[in-house]
């Protein structure tokens, strides 16, 4: 087993100021965690075994190929599928998820017809959901509805899975928003965004944040409840993966 006085180390990889851990950093629990801001410099780590027992990469408002404004994408699509072949707990999150798809050779579409999704979502779960190793406790019937409320923010959007991807939850306007390659899975929506970061987006997008938050307001029961599901569920997969190191060691 592991020591516990060693918890095991999740990387997390920031792409931009305005879109940090949030809620998440809270929600992992029995992990360290070591944040990465890439975009004030920091290297990205090097091959899965930098990494440590888990991977966040969060999103951000670059796209999944804009190398040239966020000279780190390369090195971060590197690393998300090399701790795929390596089997360590991975979890992309909106950029992350689109950096996770084209790292394993899917393909996202910069700006998608449908346009921004923003604010609260239905987030539709597949019958591949019920048994995810991550995502099946979300998968269940939330008053009576086959689907979970989160919060998303973005216009780019996967539009071609990675090969022998499963494909695990969609909502109204775009279909991939949750999908799972080994032990890597991608959320297009935000488990980990609160009032606060929501109204930051919304602002930035020109947007008056009242209507948003006042959405929020009304789900933000679900939406938080979903969120720290996901996070202890994730923090899981991590002590796991950090018990089988150790006991091969």
């Amino acid at each position: 087993m592991i020591d516990e006085l060693q918890p095991p180390v999740v990387t997390v990889v920031q792409s931009s100021a305005d879109v940090a851990l949030d809620r998440l950093r809270r929600w992992l629990p029995g992990t360290r965690l070591r944040l990465v801001r890439a975009d004030q410099g920091e290297a990205v780590p090097v091959g899965a075994a930098a990494v440590g027992d888990g991977l966040v990469v969060l999103g951000g408002p670059m796209s999944a190929y804009d190398d040239a404004r966020a000279p780190w994408l390369p090195e971060t699509r590197a690393l998300l599928s090399e701790c795929v072949d390596a089997r360590i707990p991975t979890l992309g999150i909106c950029l992350g998820a689109q950096l996770l798809a084209v790292a394993r050779g899917g393909r996202v579409q910069v700006g998608a017809p449908p346009g921004l999704e923003h604010g609260v979502v239905d987030v539709r779960w597949r019958p591949e959901a019920t048994g995810d190793p991550l995502l099946g406790g979300l998968a269940g019937h939330v008053e009576g509805r086959r689907s979970t409320r989160m919060l998303s923010w973005h216009a780019d959007a996967v539009v071609e899975l990675p090969a022998g991807a499963v494909w695990l939850a969609a909502s109204a306007m775009y279909p991939y928003q949750a999908f799972r390659t080994g032990t890597a899975w991608g959320l297009q929506f935000h488990p980990e965004a609160g009032a606060e970061t929501l109204g930051v987006w919304a602002a930035e997008d020109g947007m008056a944040p009242g209507p948003v938050l006042e959405d929020f307001a009304a789900h933000e029961a679900e939406v938080t409840a979903a969120g720290e599901a996901l996070g202890a569920g994730f923090a899981v997969l991590v002590r796991e993966h950090a018990d089988r190191r150790t006991a091969a060691a």
